[in-house]
């Protein structure tokens, strides 16, 4: 799997400070992606151990809330088998930061369901993500004062309620002054 950024200092994808991962891979080709360059799975560098380590490292300040994972696409079957070891590591080291993933595929009736998203990996990945960010962007749905999300079409799922529950959750936000 390649990467196309890491941000150390995140505030605009996801609640609070947070390191985010920017992977390389996409196949829903959204118009006007703000991240195009990263529709090529061969764009950015390649992920390795030392980049790990790295993120690791980065999550260790007091300050970081979370981990936010976005694309490219991270539910690509190929980067799922790459970001799955990583998205473990942080919950072992870090059980009390938050993971936030963006996907432009639909939770229930893509990663939950039979479809291209769907591997050996889906089901434990899910497992290890607060926050879902899910939908493809839709030029025409665009809307600026969203939060966390760029067209009125995504939603913003936890995760971890919805599996629990067996429907879709809308995520709350921890200090109930940001509005989704």
């Amino acid at each position: 799997m390649n990467y196309g950024e890491i941000k150390s200092f995140d505030i605009a994808n996801g609640e609070g400070i947070r390191v985010s991962l920017f992977v390389s891979g996409c196949t829903h080709h959204c118009k006007n992606c703000f991240n195009k360059e990263t529709w090529d799975f061969n764009f950015g560098k390649p992920f390795t151990k030392e980049t790990e380590d790295s993120i690791i490292e980065m999550l260790s300040s007091d300050y970081i809330d979370g981990f936010s994972l976005l694309g490219g696409e991270p539910f690509e079957p190929q980067n799922q088998r790459a970001l799955l070891p990583l998205l473990k590591r942080i919950k072992k080291e870090y059980p009390n930061k938050s993971i936030w993933c963006y996907t432009g595929y639909l939770f229930d009736d893509e990663l939950l369901s039979e479809s291209r998203a769907r591997c050996e990996c889906t089901d434990e990945m899910l497992s290890l993500i607060d926050v879902l960010v899910d939908g493809e962007f839709v030029q025409e749905l665009y809307n600026i004062t969203l939060a966390f999300r760029g067209s009125e079409n995504q939603r913003i799922i936890d995760v971890q309620k919805s599996l629990e529950s067996g429907e879709i959750c809308n995520y709350t936000p921890m200090n109930g002054r940001i509005k989704i």
